[in-house]
This record gives C-alpha cells, sequence and structure tokens, in this order.
C-alpha cells in the first residue's frame, strides 16, 4: 500500500518535471476482469493531460496521436525520474 503510494508519488513528480502537463490522469487494474490479465495482479497508469488536448482523437477518428519517438519518452522519463 504504502509503497505504491511513494512510488506514484515519485512518478508524478518525474512526470511533471518531464513534461509540464495541467494534471494526470490515474487508473488501477486489479484481476483480469479489470484489465490485468492476472488473476490477482495489480497495476497502475498514469497519464498526463494537457488542457485542450486531443484524447477526443481515440474515440472520434480511432486514431491515436503520438508526438515523440518512445525512445525520446524513454530517455525524458528516465532522467526525470533520476531526479524525482
Amino acid at each position: 500500500g504504502a509503497e505504491m503510494v511513494q512510488l506514484l508519488a515519485r512518478w508524478e513528480s518525474a512526470i511533471k518535471r518531464a513534461y509540464g502537463p495541467d494534471g494526470i490522469n490515474l487508473g488501477a487494474n486489479l484481476g483480469r476482469s479489470a484489465g490485468a490479465g492476472i488473476v490477482g495482479h495489480f497495476h497502475m497508469h498514469m497519464v498526463p493531460r494537457w488542457h485542450g488536448d486531443t484524447n477526443f482523437m481515440s474515440t472520434v477518428g480511432e486514431t491515436r496521436v503520438v508526438s515523440e519517438d518512445l525512445g525520446e519518452t524513454y530517455d525524458r522519463l528516465l532522467r526525470a525520474l533520476r531526479e524525482a
């Protein structure tokens, strides 16, 4: 419990440092039927959000918007996490 909250706080700091979002969506999945895929497995998602972002694209246009290469995302978050 407490370890997960500490980890989420560290990632929140890293995401804010790396991307400067206006907010962050936080979601949790527990168990196979909730999307975790494995009985008893628990994981969380943190999604940075900005005023006017393109979240509607997935729903309306069946399109995903990726603003940078995933390798760059990894490098950017790793640097920010090391500073968090």
